[in-house]
């Protein structure tokens, strides 16, 4: 019997679950920083968690307010569990939290740019954008 994914709203991960989750992904986050990911998390406004039972295998971390924008910043699926939907479904109850009338953004890795229009994003052109002055 295939066992079944589910998606939790609002439940914070540990810090180290999460960390855990970026390194295995390939997402680039600062991961050897964990007080920068805690300081990630504590301002985050809206965390979608995805669980192979008492595994977490994904999460979507954005920033919202909730009725016109939000910045999906994260969305990290473990390397194991990656090409099964998992990154569209976090994706789905992210804009159901945010509402129709709030637009979704997010930034890509290169690496990620072919993966987003198959899952329903359109790329912009119109953005602009100030780069973090130290990286790690």
């Amino acid at each position: 019997m295939k066992k079944e994914i589910i998606y939790k709203t609002g439940l914070l991960p540990p810090i180290e679950t999460i960390i855990e989750v970026y390194d295995n992904s390939g997402i680039n986050r600062p991961t050897t920083d964990k007080a920068r990911i805690e300081k990630m998390y504590q301002h985050a406004n809206l965390v979608i968690t995805a669980w192979d039972a008492e595994t977490l295998v994904g999460i979507a971390r954005s920033l919202t307010d909730f009725c016109y924008c939000c910045y999906l910043s994260d969305l990290a699926v473990k390397k194991a569990y990656q090409k099964k939907g998992i990154g569209k479904k976090l994706i789905r109850p992210t804009k159901e939290e945010i509402g129709e009338n709030a637009m979704l953004l997010l930034l890509s890795a290169a690496s990620a740019m072919d993966y987003y229009p198959k899952v329903g994003l359109e790329t912009v052109k119109n953005g602009f954008i100030i780069n973090r002055e130290k990286v790690a």
